[in-house]
């Protein structure tokens, strides 16, 4: 675990960084207990604001400003649900298992301020099956600690607000990191996406409002409140302020978490990591997952890590997963790889996604086995553009990105592999 600046991990290099009473000493469930004792000045409408006014957007990969998601529920007095995205699944992104890990209490407080902001008095936390080892008894160890601390539960504190939170464990599924997905697989049925609309904040968990936010983003809330939103705003840029929390592995010398402000211009980013590994030369980038578009080095080297930034040059920031790339890597077997993995994690639920990833691996299979044929660069390009759009969920377009950017960059690296029966340019 390594971080920079201190927003969601300011505590995670001391001893027990997990328990609750490391927590409260670094200011832990200070905010929390504020708003249930001054609910005059720190009404829900306050919090929504404070949010609002921080510019944080939501860490899952989408984007969004978390403070106007949460003003689209409803106010009434119908049951409603915060739900939590721990089903951290995208390759590449390893940042939220360590707050569970870590610091999970900030994910406890950030998820009761947010039922409180949007008038939920239930939560639930879905975790990612694989954590179940290391992270998910962290998370279940700080969420008793809060209850017998008389932090959660009913008319807490004597302050008449009630909220219950739970934890729940997916059986690992890439498709349940999709919200409606994951409320599906949480009502106990098949994570399958819902069609939208409704959205959830209408027709959530249970047919309730529900919002759904990721684990980063929900942990950073208690800090914004603490500390104010013009704190944390200072931190980044003004379309994407705030800082995040970088997962980047591949060919750096020191892979790791790294809580930087957005912004950061990429090289700075591959100095935080110890420079590439072996000293070799850059060769790409995996910006924001394996989901987002590959970025060739002389385009990445010149852009800023922030949604913008990025966005321009034709890809995304993501979840802030980087995948460093250097000389010498076959671009067509690392795509064949990225593309096995979305063949298998497909549910099966659209036609295009689900006979399309399939062709898309099998015909990078045929190509890397030494039987390509002439017209397979073209066929792949025209079943990821048959996928793109046409499925119900995000998760089409995930499959067809890598594949269309990587012929889009290194469609010369393909063409020197058909035609030299599977040996690879890049050896």
């Amino acid at each position: 675990m390594s971080k920079i600046n201190q927003v969601i991990y300011s505590n995670v290099n001391d001893s027990n960084s997990w328990t609750m009473e490391e927590y409260i000493k670094q200011g832990g469930y200070s905010i929390w207990k504020e708003i249930l004792t001054d609910q005059s000045s720190k009404s829900s409408d306050w919090v929504i604001e404070q949010v609002k006014d921080s510019g944080l957007r939501g860490r899952g990969g989408a984007g969004f400003p978390t403070g106007l998601k949460w003003s689209f529920m409803p106010k009434s007095d119908d049951q409603s649900y915060i739900v939590c995205n721990s089903d951290e699944s995208e390759p590449g992104t390893c940042h939220d298992r360590d707050i569970l890990k870590y610091n999970p209490h900030a994910l406890v407080e950030g998820m009761a301020i947010a039922g409180y902001a949007i008038g939920a008095s239930v939560g639930y936390n879905y975790v990612r099956g694989e954590f179940m080892l290391e992270c998910y008894p962290r998370i279940e160890s700080a969420v008793e600690e809060a209850y017998q601390a008389g932090l959660l539960g009913q008319n807490i504190l004597e302050s008449g607000v009630d909220f219950d939170l739970y934890n729940f464990l997916g059986a690992g599924a890439y498709i349940c990191g999709e919200e409606t997905g994951l409320l599906e697989s949480l009502e106990g049925k098949q994570g399958k996406p819902r069609f939208k609309p409704p959205f959830p904040a209408n027709y959530g968990l249970y047919g309730k409002p529900t919002t759904v936010n990721n684990t980063q983003t929900l942990a950073t809330i208690p800090k914004i409140l603490e500390m104010g939103p013009k704190w944390y705003s200072e931190h980044g840029t003004e379309k994407s302020p705030g800082t995040l929390v970088f997962s980047i592995s591949g060919h750096v010398n020191k892979p790791g978490n790294y809580e930087l402000s957005l912004g950061l211009p990429f090289n700075e980013l591959i100095d935080v990591a110890g420079g590439i590994l072996d000293e070799k030369k850059l060769k790409a980038v995996i910006p924001g997952g394996s989901s987002t578009k590959v970025l060739p080095a002389n385009i990445i080297e010149n852009c800023t890590m922030d949604y913008e930034s990025l966005q321009d040059v034709g890809s995304a920031l993501g979840t802030g997963a980087m995948v460093v790339i250097a000389e010498g890597t076959c671009m067509v077997e690392l795509l064949k790889r990225i593309s096995r993995f979305y063949f298998a994690e497909s549910c099966g639920q659209c036609t295009p996604c689900r006979e399309g990833t399939g062709w898309l691996y099998r015909i990078l299979d045929r190509i890397t086995n030494g039987k390509g044929r002439a017209d397979d660069l073209a066929l792949l390009v025209d079943v990821a553009g048959r996928i793109e759009g046409n499925t119900i969920c995000a998760f089409g377009d995930a499959s067809a990105w890598p594949v269309q950017s990587f012929l889009k960059h290194y469609h010369h690296e393909f063409e020197y592999m058909i035609a030299n029966k599977g040996k690879s340019a890049a050896a």
